[in-house]
């Protein structure tokens, strides 16, 4: 099971919170960015088709999830916005969660070992 993601040279894991911006097409030719914010709770790493799925908590605490293939042309970025630390390669378990446990995931800190004298 893959729980790495790289777009751009930028690497994601599972847990992370991302924003994905999506490329819409409007009336005419007019398209606009729209921002899907939410946790990366899994990714399926096929041969060419690779996968991720990013969940996040709407209005009345509805959950949402989008399933966005990696090289599709309608994603114009990907950004991280907090590095989280899980211990599993797919959170499906979140489904089940409401309010704050949902959404709360250890935040990775990368820590230094303390000196010894």
């Amino acid at each position: 099971m893959a729980n790495h993601l790289t777009y751009n040279d930028k690497e994601f894991s599972v847990g992370d919170t991302i924003r994905v911006h999506v490329s819409i097409k409007e009336e005419g030719d007019k398209t606009r960015i729209q921002v899907f914010e939410g946790i990366l709770i899994a990714v399926d790493n096929r041969e060419s088709n690779k996968m991720f799925t990013v969940r996040k908590i709407g209005t009345d605490s509805i959950g949402i999830e989008r399933i966005f293939p990696v090289d599709a042309p309608f994603i114009a970025n990907i950004e991280l916005k907090k590095a989280g630390k899980v211990r599993r390669a797919k959170l499906h378990y979140l489904r089940g969660r409401v309010g704050k446990t949902a959404t709360n995931i250890k935040q990775n800190l990368e820590t230094e070992a303390p000196a010894t004298t």
